[in-house]
């Protein structure tokens, strides 16, 4: 009950303000020469441009274009109650005064196309894009090769058999995660450059050594 009481004094109060605004922009414009229908075309056109530049503010989100003609038909809208209120001589009226009132038409119609016609992400400054933190990976210590037995040399001495070859060292364990992050960024190469990332690019861009970027680029292939 409370609550519905004090949306109808608002809205009350919000009507009273409106027509007293309308009637002042009606009063200034026509002591500033125009007469009959155009006399009252000017509130309307002030307050269209201000709701105009209100919506566009709600619906899209602060932008400079929005806010430029919100200024611009709150400062028409203030000015004329101000200057009704006795500040100046309406019977008299300055040359400045008769200059703004017959170029605001052409101001607000260009206010008008802007806020309609714009996109809503022209006049907001791109957000800088952010590639894919480098995942920080400990590779494991690969495994020593075993040292050679010595062979005792005797008379004669005979032909010493062949060293065996070092094992091989096994590529470090590339973690599930990683392997599907690597894929996500090599897609992404290849849809920009059109060419498959080589070990290199996927090295750096992963932040990983070299053994782990290779073990990485086996498994994708």
């Amino acid at each position: 009950m409370t609550r519905t009481l004090r949306m109808d004094a608002v809205l009350v109060q919000a009507v009273i303000a409106g027509a007293l605004s309308f009637a002042h922009l009606h009063d200034l414009a026509a002591a500033a020469g125009q007469t009959g229908w155009k006399a009252w075309a000017y509130p309307i056109s002030v307050d269209l441009l201000l709701v105009a530049a209100w919506r566009r503010l709600r619906n899209d989100g602060p932008s400079r274009l929005a806010w430029c003609w919100f200024l611009i038909a709150l400062a028409a809208s203030l000015g004329a109650n101000v200057a009704t209120a006795g500040f100046l001589d309406l019977a008299h009226p300055p040359a400045w005064l008769r200059f703004g009132i017959a170029g605001w038409p052409a101001l607000a119609f260009l206010g008008g196309t802007l806020l309609a016609h714009t996109p809503a992400n022209a006049d907001h400054a791109p957000a800088p894009e952010s590639g894919p933190e480098p995942v920080e990976v400990v590779p494991a210590e690969p495994e020593s090769a075993p040292e050679p037995v010595p062979v005792a040399e005797s008379e004669p001495t005979p032909a010493l058999p062949a060293a065996p070859e070092p094992a091989r060292v096994p590529a470090p364990p590339v973690p599930a995660a990683l392997v599907d992050h690597a894929r996500k960024v090599a897609d992404d190469h290849h849809a920009r450059t059109g060419q498959p990332i080589d070990t290199d690019t996927l090295r750096a861009r992963l932040g990983v050594p070299a053994p782990m970027a290779d073990a990485i680029a086996a498994q994708l292939t």
